[in-house]
């Protein structure tokens, strides 16, 4: 009777991973799959494969349209902001990790209570600050903005990381003479990697999805971003479907790769962050 109820245990576990695993990579197969086929295909036989598969469509976006723009554009807000943000909040996750000092817990919470605050509701502060300073229609201002993007869930994994370094080597460490730099960049980065991998990640991919602030901040055709080009062709590609999917893939294929080649870093960082002070 046990083995007959651990049986169906495993079998339900399956069908339910299954049945996840389905749902969600279902819908991103079925747009790159249907961006190599004709209108006729995708309306006649929208689950059936390509009869041929051919770069011409993709080879069209990029000839005709500004897409290495939209595509620099992108990586370069959400390549610089991450890496300027995740040396910012490695450091204050080191120090608040490591260092105890008044006011320690307080400062870490009013880092990590941002993840209430509604991003909208920062609209007016932003939008004022970037008119500013000159920067409206400037992708530099658009990277400007996204430097905060992913600081309380950054802090959160970050924090756990670092605290799961032995502080007994910082100790040895410093008794050798070692600076508080070579401390933190010597011995506790490398052995947060898998954190810092984490964190980077999600403000890339955050970043490089972000539509709100793209379309508040941005107005001509050389600022704009992938999902803001994206929204356009939406309208400009409602009767060309093939077009349209192939504009999809182009957005979110990147983020796709980039999160399957560390994903056993991610999940190894985020199963770390039970590790309790």
């Amino acid at each position: 009777m046990r083995i007959v109820k651990k049986t169906l245990t495993r079998i339900m576990m399956y069908v339910a991973m299954i049945f996840v695993i389905v749902i969600s990579v279902f819908p991103i197969l079925w747009v790159v799959m249907s961006s190599f086929k004709t209108n006729a295909e995708i309306l006649g036989s929208p689950l059936a494969l390509p009869s041929s598969f051919s770069l011409e469509t993709y080879i069209y976006l990029f000839q005709t349209y500004n897409f290495p723009i939209y595509f620099a554009n992108s990586l370069l807000a959400s390549v610089v902001s991450t890496g300027i943000s995740l040396f910012v909040f490695s450091m204050s996750a080191y120090v608040i990790a490591k260092y105890k000092f008044p006011g320690r817990m307080l400062l870490y919470m009013l880092f990590t209570i941002t993840l209430l605050v509604p991003g909208h509701s920062r609209t007016q502060p932003i939008f004022t600050l970037v008119m500013q300073l000159g920067l409206y229609d400037n992708i530099w201002g658009l990277t400007l903005v996204y430097l905060s993007a992913g600081m309380a869930m950054s802090m959160f994994l970050l924090k756990a990381g670092f605290m799961a370094v032995p502080k007994a080597l910082d100790e040895a460490a410093l008794i050798d003479g070692a600076s508080f730099i070579s401390i933190f960049g010597r011995i506790n980065l490398p052995l947060t990697k898998g954190a810092l991998t984490t964190a980077g990640i999600l403000m890339f991919l955050g970043n490089w999805n972000e539509y709100y602030f793209a379309s508040l901040l941005t107005s001509s055709d050389t600022s704009r971003t992938l999902p803001i080009a994206l929204s356009f062709f939406t309208s400009e590609f409602s009767y060309n479907y093939t077009r349209m999917f192939a504009a999809l893939a182009i957005v979110i294929i990147p983020g796709i790769l980039l999160y399957a080649v560390a994903q056993e870093q991610v999940q190894a960082s985020v199963a770390a962050t039970g590790i309790k002070e």
